[in-house]
């Protein structure tokens, strides 16, 4: 079973993530879906990828996390660089960083939860975006969710809910319409 990601055609930006019997509301990036994508473009990328590795802040769960995907706690050093010049870009890096680097730890909700999608990372091709992951919505009440830089976003509920049936040998699908 993959996860399957299908834009609203009302909204670039809104989609329906299909998984199992379910659908769940989400955010996709500002300016909609692509099949070129690229760093700074606010699309997300076409395409199916792997689930790599789920990061997520321990200090912010109110139960313990399950999942069937290696899970790695969030530091408050933990991020990833974006930066296409960088030979770090489009992986995980400690931080501070010397180059552009997106940081784990923050105030908001968004990166309680970070679902890694193989997106762009064997290898890394300088420009071609980085960091895709499955993460927490920046509304999370009305989910009136505001579109992501690329990235797939859920509320938080969901995106809990479905974690624990996730495995290393599936794939998210977003599709192109």
């Amino acid at each position: 079973m993959n996860i399957l990601v299908i834009p609203t055609s009302k909204n670039p930006s809104r989609g329906l993530l299909k998984f199992g019997s379910k659908a769940y509301p989400c955010a996709l990036g500002k300016e909609g879906v692509t099949l070129q994508k690229k760093e700074g473009d606010y699309k997300s990328p076409a395409g199916k990828f792997v689930i790599r590795n789920i990061y997520y802040r321990y200090d912010k769960l109110c139960q313990p996390l399950y999942s069937q995907v290696p899970l790695m706690a969030i530091l408050k050093e933990d991020g990833w660089c974006d930066d296409p010049d960088d030979k770090a870009y489009n992986r995980p890096v400690n931080l501070p960083h010397h180059a552009s680097a997106e940081q784990f730890w923050r105030d908001d909700d968004l990166y309680d939860v970070i679902v890694v999608l193989g997106y762009n990372d064997t290898p890394a091709v300088a420009g071609k975006g980085s960091a895709i992951f499955m993460h927490i919505s920046k509304n999370l009440n009305d989910r009136n969710y505001l579109g992501t830089e690329g990235c797939v976003a859920l509320n938080k509920s969901d995106l809990l809910e479905i974690l624990p049936m996730l495995t290393s040998n599936m794939a998210l699908e977003i599709k192109f319409d």
